[in-house]
């Protein structure tokens, strides 16, 4: 008797079954590290940017390059203004020894609410010698009156406010206080303090200012001892009449204060069109 021919086993389903049968479905994508209570409740939103920034990065194609560098948005230019600024490092007596001597220096705290202890100083304003700013600067934000006795250098930086990149000159005069006391009124001064000169290159927050403390040093020193030297300079250096380069100052420092222009959009330059490939 011939035996009966027989249908061949069907063969397995690649979909994973979803029924209550043995099949044991296919687990989905998950992160890598991903524990078995994770694979249970959703990721956090940053478990996701950390574990995408785990991930190696792809190498970029030359196609997705030139596509980025088409979609990069260029900002507009800030437009670039000159600022002059003059201020002083004010001491208490200069007959008094180099160690005993104090100035004051003024504390503005910043946008991380650090306190920055820095010199006074402020825009050389119309008809002032850079002189009379500093003096005039100096009690302002300090409450100290004072006279300038010597020079000690200039510092410029650059910075960015309001829409517009300064470039800053600050300079700096050694002043001698004649009177006053200490005073925070100043809207801008969060702190005023009497430091020991010693300690200055310690306290003043900005390298350059911590260069002009340890200049000052040296100037005291040889001012304090000839009296004849110290009122020959304090009498050079109290001028009323402001020179070409205070008056061309002053006169930008004004220009501060005009509304900053809406800045102009860079137009892209267009290429040509291609012409049509001909066909055949």
């Amino acid at each position: 008797m011939t035996p009966q021919a027989t249908d061949p086993a069907p063969a397995p389903s690649k979909t994973a079954d979803t029924g209550t049968g043995n099949n044991t479905p296919t687990p989905g994508p998950h992160l890598v590290g991903e524990s078995s209570s994770a694979q249970r409740h959703p990721p956090k939103p940053s478990d996701l940017a950390t574990a995408i920034a785990k991930r190696p990065a792809a190498p970029a194609t030359n196609s997705q390059a030139e596509q980025r560098k088409k979609n990069r948005v260029r900002g507009p230019r800030l437009r670039t203004v000159r600022e002059t600024s003059a201020g002083g490092l004010v001491v208490s007596d200069l007959s008094q020894p180099f160690d005993e001597l104090v100035a004051a220096l003024i504390g503005r705290v910043d946008r991380r609410g650090r306190m920055m202890w820095s010199l006074p100083k402020g825009h050389i304003e119309t008809g002032e010698t850079a002189e009379q700013t500093a003096v005039r600067e100096v009690a302002e934000e300090t409450g100290i009156q004072g006279s300038v006795v010597a020079p000690l250098g200039k510092i410029d930086y650059w910075f960015v406010s309001e829409g517009r990149r300064i470039h800053k000159t600050v300079h700096h005069y050694l002043l001698r206080s004649t009177g006053g006391e200490l005073s925070d009124a100043d809207y801008e001064v969060a702190e005023v303090a009497w430091v020991p000169l010693v300690e200055l290159p310690k306290r003043l927050t900005y390298s350059d200012e911590r260069r002009l403390a340890r200049m000052a040093e040296s100037v005291i020193t040889e001012l304090a001892a000839d009296p004849g030297r110290l009122a020959q300079s304090e009498a050079q250096n109290s001028r009323t009449e402001p020179n070409d380069y205070e008056k061309a100052a002053a006169a930008r420092n004004q220009r501060r204060k005009d509304p900053t222009p809406p800045p102009s959009a860079r137009r892209r330059r267009r290429r040509g069109r291609r012409p049509p490939t001909p066909s055949g």
